[in-house]
């Protein structure tokens, strides 16, 4: 559950911010899959959302300063998550964020990284987090998931802005599969 100033958000506020960082997702998304992905969850969440308590619970957004409003030229009023609405989301997201096991394909996912000294806080930062969405350290600088994950490593390494250090490969062989498989339970 996400909190504001030490007191929890309601569900429907949460609902509130994650459609609306929806909306900032379908700008940035790269493929089909993750444009169409965002829109299945977003209309999964305002079908639940009670539209009587929706108008409260935006007011009270706006009265605690996680949206603004912004007023076009046409009469309409867009609303938009603020600087602190916007943190919220990214550390509700990085929370609350796994590796989701499905069945699996056969192939291997590597996040490899070379990050400088300079930058080693954001470096362990890094190693500590890919564990725990569910990565597995291969060696000290390379992990690897049997699971798609693509999506959660690039959120990840933007958090951490460790962009030009990561590479993330798919591979269909690895010696140490079958040990691999053991650890993955696959």
């Amino acid at each position: 559950m996400m909190a504001f100033r030490g007191r929890p958000l309601s569900p429907t506020k949460e609902k509130i911010l994650l459609l609306l960082e929806a909306g900032a997702a379908l700008v940035f998304a790269s493929t089909p899959n993750q444009i169409f992905r965002t829109i299945r969850q977003a209309d999964k969440a305002w079908r639940k959302i009670n539209k009587e308590i929706l108008k409260r619970e935006i007011a009270e957004l706006y009265q605690s300063q996680l949206v603004d409003f912004k007023e076009n030229s046409d009469g309409t009023i867009l609303m938009i998550l603020s600087s602190s609405g916007k943190e919220r989301i990214l550390n509700y997201h990085f929370e609350q964020m796994k590796i989701n096991p499905h069945p699996w394909d056969g192939k291997w996912r590597l996040v490899l990284f070379d990050v400088p000294e300079y930058k080693k806080k954001a470096r362990d930062a890094l190693s500590t987090k890919l564990r725990q969405i569910g990565l597995f350290k291969l060696q000290k600088s390379v992990f690897i998931s049997p699971y798609e994950c693509r999506d959660e490593v690039d959120f990840v390494v933007e958090f951490f802005d460790l962009r030009p250090f990561v590479r993330y490969a798919v591979v269909d062989f690895i010696d140490n599969a079958k040990d691999l498989k053991l650890r993955f339970k696959i």
